[in-house]
């Protein structure tokens, strides 16, 4: 079976649309020859598994980098000017990039219509044949799709606001919208609100048909607990408070997932199968068939010397110090430049470094200086003079119209991801697991609906049992007494928790603060000098060349496509454009 659904996802891929009449003139029977799908169930379920391919589309590790959301935030800092190609370079989100028609990386409208169309054809075929593999069979495959589909809506959503609706059966001919008729090809959008209303329904539908779990050799297909997850996440951005505390309950409730013990596992390629029961929904890697250059691109300078191979190119994104000083201390101390160095750790000893008495999350996420790193220790410092010499991963000052070939320019480099160990990594590239949606998550879920309710000590309780797997003392009533003060503490454990995992610039949108967060704003890193007598200065550095990155309030919505709007007489464009 997971031989054919490989064969069948590549297949998936292979119609594309661009436009109004791109998407809906299609035939269906150029992309599903019904007669052979449905002479055998398993070729059938390799084109509903082919709909999954939606997600692995956002993958935030495997899109050659141009979908490492979290560099379009202060988290994470490109480190070359534009020799990647990176949308996030220059001026971040400078203006130029983004236009009316153009929503740069982020445009979605096009690729997705595309795939709702496939999908709902799929419905369509599902509906007339699929009930001669049984009853059950038929009606969880048409769930699995819906749910696709409704992440496919999500997409769009949370880059333009309303989608126009297309359904299964919104065409002029009962079934779905084949571009035969005018009406199908001029829909008006709905409103953002009623585009979430419609995707929280279809979700709910959906769960009602889907199992509690599959037998193994379809792990990975949409479970209940897989939807309610997903679901106490996209309800954040509907504002639907009650239906995200509601599916993070559902979820808890079916008794399969918890938090793992050690947050670094979730990481590891080789602890896997352990980290199932908190990674609700991963993009799971196979050795020799899934290759990307997320290692090749991101390890610290030093490992090309180590591996005998070039470095200029890794690197390409560092973390910043706006999240390496998110990270407090063991204790539950928030870190302070300027206070670190009068911190004790639990023996009474004031810390002579400010990194290694961070709690656990900042070891798992971030590579600093002296950190144990394989056989060696990471060397971001440049030296005093020539005698002293710069380390071997070390620090080079970001400049504009160049890059640092390879080098940090933040004093940092990431951790999260990598897949340590492993010395193949030059020659068969990455395929680690990426975690799309993990309990830990639908916990702060539920914290944040819990608060915007005003239930601010319930609110407390999940967002403190994510505190306490890495042994952060509770926050209480007394950190917490309203909703704006809880909502500051959930920000910054939502960036401790998920830094690098793709959620911050959303959480940015929907929270609409990016224009806080980004406009006018700068990032920062640390430059650390070592001195003659081996001890090391650290000094605060803005790490964008002396440019103020770029958020105009437009960008929360950005231009619907030209093709769209040619070809669609009642589609209307975002306002601002």
């Amino acid at each position: 079976m997971k031989r054919i659904n490989y064969i069948l996802f590549s297949a998936a891929l292979l119609v594309s649309a661009s436009s109004c009449n791109d998407i809906l003139d299609v035939d269906s029977t150029t992309q599903f020859n019904e007669s052979a799908i449905w002479s055998d169930p398993d070729v059938a379920d390799g084109y509903v598994v082919a709909a999954y391919n939606t997600i692995a589309d956002h993958s935030n590790l495997r899109s050659n980098t141009r979908r490492f959301y979290d560099a379009y935030t202060d988290l994470y800092k490109s480190t070359s000017w534009d020799q990647y190609e990176h949308m996030y370079n220059k001026n971040l989100m400078e203006t130029s990039k983004f236009g009316k028609n153009n929503a740069s990386d982020f445009g979605i409208w096009s690729e997705a219509y595309g795939r709702i169309k496939r999908t709902n054809i799929l419905i369509n075929s599902i509906e007339s044949q699929g009930a001669k593999f049984g009853e059950n069979w038929q009606k969880v495959r048409i769930a699995e799709a819906r749910f696709c589909n409704a992440i496919n809506y999500w997409f769009i959503a949370r880059v333009y606001g309303g989608a126009v609706i297309r359904t299964p059966y919104s065409g002029v001919n009962g079934k779905t919208d084949d571009g035969k008729y005018e009406q199908d090809c001029n829909r008006a959008r709905v409103s953002e609100a009623e585009t979430y209303d419609y995707i929280i329904k279809e979700m709910k539908e959906a769960i009602v048909d889907l199992p509690d779990e599959w037998e193994s050799k379809y792990v990975g297909r949409a479970t209940k607990g897989m939807v309610y997850g997903f679901l106490s996440r996209i309800a954040l951005y509907a504002h639907d408070w009650e239906t995200a505390v509601e599916a993070a309950d559902k979820c808890k409730e079916l008794g399969k997932y918890e938090l793992v013990a050690n947050y670094a596992d979730l990481f590891k390629l080789d602890k896997d199968a352990a980290n199932r029961k908190e990674v609700i929904y991963a993009l799971y890697g196979l050795k020799d068939i899934t290759k990307f250059d997320f290692d090749n691109k991101m390890r610290p300078f030093g490992d090309g010397a180590v591996y005998n191979t070039s470095a200029a190119s890794m690197g390409q994104i560092v973390p910043t110090s706006e999240l390496a000083d998110s990270y407090e201390f063991k204790d539950g101390t928030e870190f302070d430049w300027s206070t670190w160095n009068k911190v004790t750790d639990a023996n009474g000893k004031r810390l002579e470094d400010p990194f290694t008495y961070r709690e656990p999350r900042f070891q798992a996420t971030i590579l600093y200086n002296g950190a144990t790193w394989e056989k060696r220790t990471i060397e971001t410092y440049v030296g005093v003079n020539a005698s002293v010499g710069d380390g071997a991963d070390s620090f080079k000052e970001y400049v504009n119209a160049g890059s640092t070939a390879g080098h940090t320019c933040t004093g940092y480099y990431m951790r999260k991801y990598l897949m340590e160990g492993n010395s193949e990594w030059t020659t068969k590239q990455s395929w680690m697991t990426e975690n799309i949606l993990r309990y830990a998550e639908v916990l702060l879920n539920k914290a944040e609906a819990l608060a915007e309710l005003g239930r601010i000590d319930e609110a407390l309780a999940p967002l403190n049992q994510v505190r306490a797997r890495v042994g952060l003392p509770a926050k209480t009533v007394k950190d917490a007494p309203d909703k704006d003060s809880f909502m500051k503490i959930l920000r910054k454990e939502r960036i401790c928790e998920l830094a690098g995992e793709g959620l911050r610039y959303w959480d940015l949108r929907r929270w609409k603060i990016a224009h806080e967060v980004i406009d006018g704003q700068t990032v920062h890193g640390v430059k650390i000098t070592r001195r003659a007598s081996g001890s090391f200065a650290y000094a605060q550095v803005d790490c964008d060349g002396g440019n103020t990155r770029i958020f105009q309030q437009r960008y929360y919505y950005f231009s619907i496509p030209a093709d769209e709007l040619t070809n669609n007489k009642l589609c209307v464009d975002n306002p601002g454009w």
